[in-house]
């Protein structure tokens, strides 16, 4: 069952991913008037209300869906999160708060007819992203990470125009900014595991929304082929890591990776041994981003092969030893550990001989 009404529109990037002719990952509505009115109106399964922005939840067979109230907004300080003017404002004034122009059409679901006030079909012919008005980037800098993320996914490329508000911007940036939008906006856009937009993010000089005193890093080889040797969780960090993130609030777990990272960067290594002992205590993350800086053929080659050497003995095998349980274990692991290293052939017996003749 689908929604439809007079007043209901799908919007944002569900069009413009339907004109370029790809699937869309989310789903937007929103309702010409006041959204919370119509589910109420409609007997809709409301899950969540939210008056102060007019937008609700309603579960419909099966399936959570966001309809968001037509609203303006302002900005009372530059930077800032906005607040809502009013709600139930003309389709038209809603489309004009978008970020960029490809992202500002609206189609009615009962007709399916397309809204383009802004000629966005003519920029996603002509692959540009075109700010709505001059003080797009003033009003929300994360704005310009989001065309950095569009000219990834889509192959596009700022207009003339609104290049020119983005070198202006960032040669006069506000840092009285939402940071939170700023990190939302740089998790999803280095997820997408590209060297080319690292390349961008610092040609461009993007990477200066994040301090005014950061440095460009001399990097030693390929983001994307390191991240693409080992399964990790924050592929974001490996990239804006390579900054001084002091301004973001992290999690624990990205603090733990650029913490374990500055630590490696002053630890001396003398063999492989030593490295893979150094390593192995490390997030993914942190010997990415170290490799980068430092010895990118040394992390390629942890990565690739020397992570993978490990004991095939388990704890449970030690059970049926007889061995007891404590600290002697972490030391027969450890011991297991290097000589598997040493001889990467060794079998899960070998390494059971090797307990029996050192240990019992």
């Amino acid at each position: 069952m689908e929604l439809k009404d007079k007043n209901l529109y799908y919007v944002g990037g569900v069009v413009r991913d339907e004109i370029l002719g790809l699937p869309s990952l989310d789903i937007d509505y929103c309702y010409e008037g006041n959204a919370i009115e119509f589910a109420k109106t409609n007997d809709l399964n409301i899950i969540k209300e939210n008056p102060d922005f007019g937008t609700v939840r309603v579960l419909l067979e099966n399936q959570e869906i966001d309809i968001a109230s037509t609203r303006t907004e302002s900005y009372p300080k530059p930077g800032h999160l906005p607040v809502v003017d009013k709600i139930g404002c003309a389709l038209i004034d809603d489309l004009k708060r978008r970020d960029f122009t490809i992202n500002a059409m609206a189609k009615n679901t009962l007709t399916g007819e397309i809204y383009d006030y802004f000629n966005s079909r003519d920029d996603i012919k002509d692959k540009k992203l075109k700010v709505l008005h001059k003080n797009s980037f003033i009003d929300d800098p994360s704005r310009i990470i989001r065309g950095l993320k569009f000219s990834a996914r889509f192959g596009f490329e700022l207009d003339v125009e609104t290049k020119n508000l983005q070198e202006e911007y960032l040669k006069n940036i506000n840092y009285d900014m939402s940071y939170h939008r700023i990190k939302k906006e740089l998790r999803e856009t280095f997820n997408l595991n590209s060297d080319k937009l690292l390349r961008k993010f610092i040609n461009n000089g993007i990477y200066k929304l994040l301090g005014p005193e950061q440095t460009i890093p001399e990097i030693k080889g390929s983001a994307e082929t390191l991240v693409n040797l080992v399964k990790i969780h924050n592929p974001w960090i490996v990239y804006a890591g390579l900054f001084d993130l002091s301004i973001l609030e992290l999690t624990k777990d990205e603090a733990d990776i650029i913490d374990a990272f500055e630590k490696l960067r002053t630890v001396p290594f003398e063999s492989e041994w030593s490295l893979y002992r150094m390593f192995s205590a490390c997030p993914p993350e942190s010997i990415i981003l170290w490799g980068l800086v430092r010895e990118y053929d040394l992390a390629y080659h942890y990565l690739k092969s020397l992570r993978q050497i490990k004991p095939s003995v388990t704890g449970n095998d030690l059970i049926k030893l007889g061995v007891e349980r404590g600290k002697l274990y972490k030391e027969i692991f450890d011991f297991l550990t290097e000589e598997k290293f040493k001889n990467p052939e060794l079998t899960k017996n070998d390494e059971l001989e090797l307990i029996k003749s050192k240990y019992l």
